[in-house]
C-alpha cells in the first residue's frame, strides 16, 4: 500500500464507522469489528439479548455501502430452499427457472440462527465459505461484497439447536452489541424511531471490494505470523480446551489484523493488532473441556489468559 492509499483507507474506514454509529449508538467498538469483518470478507456472529440493535446494525452497514439487505427469521420449520432459493418448472417455456433466495444480497441478517434445524443451518455453509450457492447441480455466485450477520439469543435456549463447530468456524468473528450507555440510551429514547431511515451511502459496493483487496496487501512480518501460530497452537495445547483454534482461525486472525492495521493508517501489522483481535476471532472456535465448563470457565477467559501468557515478538525476523 502506498502512503496515499493507506491514508484513504483509514479515512474511509472512519467514515463508514461514523455513519453506521449514527444508527447504532454507543457501540463504536463493535461497529469497528463489524466493518473489519466486512472488509476482511468474513461473517459476524452476534450473541446478544433481544432488542439491542442487531437488525439496525445489518441495515446500517448495507445502507452505508450502497448495498442490499435481507433478513431471514430462522425458525424450526425453515427449509434450506427458503434460504438458498429453489428451481421451479416453467410450463410456458418448458424449462426450469432458478428463483434466488434471500442469500443473494450484500448483507444477510440470519436472525436467531440457532432456532433452525442443523439441516437448514448447513444451507449457509457453502455460501459463507465460497460465496456461491449450488442448487440442482448449478452454481450461482452471490456477488461481492457478501456478509452474513447471524444472531443468537444466549438467554432463551428452549427449542434451539446448538451451532456445530464447522458452522462456528466459518464466522470470522463473534461479538455482542450489549446495551448502550446512559447518554446514548437517552438519545435513542428521544428519537424513538428507526435510525437507519434516511442513512446515506458513503461508498459503493465496488469500493468495498477495492478496500478489501488493499487490506490484503498490508505487510505482516514473519515474526508476527509466528506470534499468530504460537497463539493458535496454545489454544490447542491448553489443558482447559478439548478443541483449539483451527488453521482457518489463524488465517482469520491474519486477515482481520491486516484490515485493523490499515484502519489505523498503517501499511504493516503490529503484534498489538493481533492481540487485540484474539478474543473476537478465536474464542468462539474453542471447545472447552467438560471439567472446565462445569467450573464456569468460558472460552473468552481461556483466550484472554493465553494472549496474556504468549509473549509477542520483540523484534522483526531478519
Amino acid at each position: 500500500m502506498t502512503p496515499d492509499q493507506t491514508t484513504w483507507f483509514a479515512e474511509t474506514f472512519d467514515t463508514l464507522v461514523a455513519n453506521v454509529c449514527r444508527a447504532v449508538l454507543g457501540t463504536e467498538h463493535t461497529v469497528r469489528l463489524a466493518v473489519t469483518a466486512m472488509l476482511a470478507e468474513g461473517h459476524l456472529l452476534l450473541e446478544d439479548a433481544p432488542g439491542t440493535g442487531k437488525t439496525s446494525l445489518a441495515k446500517a452497514i448495507a445502507a452505508t455501502v450502497q448495498g442490499s439487505h435481507q433478513r431471514i427469521q430462522f425458525t424450526p420449520d425453515l427449509l434450506p430452499s427458503d434460504v438458498t432459493g429453489v428451481t421451479i418448472y416453467d410450463q410456458g417455456t418448458g424449462k426450469f427457472d432458478f428463483h434466488p433466495g434471500p442469500v443473494f444480497t450484500s448483507v444477510l441478517l440470519a436472525d436467531e440462527i440457532n432456532r433452525a434445524s442443523p439441516k437448514t443451518q448447513s444451507a449457509l455453509l457453502e455460501v459463507m465459505e465460497e460465496g456461491q450457492i449450488t442448487v440442482d447441480g448449478v452454481t450461482h455466485p452471490v456477488g461481492r461484497p457478501f456478509m452474513v450477520i447471524a444472531t443468537q439469543n444466549p438467554i432463551e435456549q428452549a427449542g434451539t439447536y446448538r451451532l456445530p463447530e464447522a458452522q462456528l468456524d466459518r464466522f470470522l468473528m463473534k461479538t455482542s452489541l450489549g446495551y448502550p450507555d446512559r447518554a446514548s440510551t437517552v438519545e435513542i429514547l428521544a428519537g424513538a424511531k428507526d435510525r437507519t431511515t434516511g442513512l446515506l451511502p458513503k461508498i459503493t459496493t465496488k469500493a468495498v471490494g477495492e478496500m478489501a483487496d488493499l487490506a490484503m496487501s498490508v505487510h505482516i512480518d514473519p515474526s508476527v505470523l509466528d506470534y499468530v501460530a504460537r497463539l493458535t497452537e496454545a489454544t490447542r495445547e491448553d489443558s482447559q480446551t478439548a478443541l483449539g483454534a483451527s488453521m482457518r482461525g489463524g488465517l482469520a486472525l491474519v486477515r482481520c489484523a491486516k484490515v485493523w492495521a490499515a484502519s489505523q493508517g498503517r501499511a504493516f501489522v503490529l503484534p498489538d493488532d493481533v492481540k487485540g483481535l484474539a478474543v473476537p476471532v478465536l474464542a468462539h472456535r474453542l471447545v472447552l473441556d467438560t471439567e472446565a465448563e462445569f467450573a464456569g470457565v468460558t472460552a473468552v477467559h481461556v483466550v484472554e489468559r493465553i494472549a496474556a501468557a504468549v509473549r509477542p515478538p520483540a523484534q522483526r525476523v531478519a
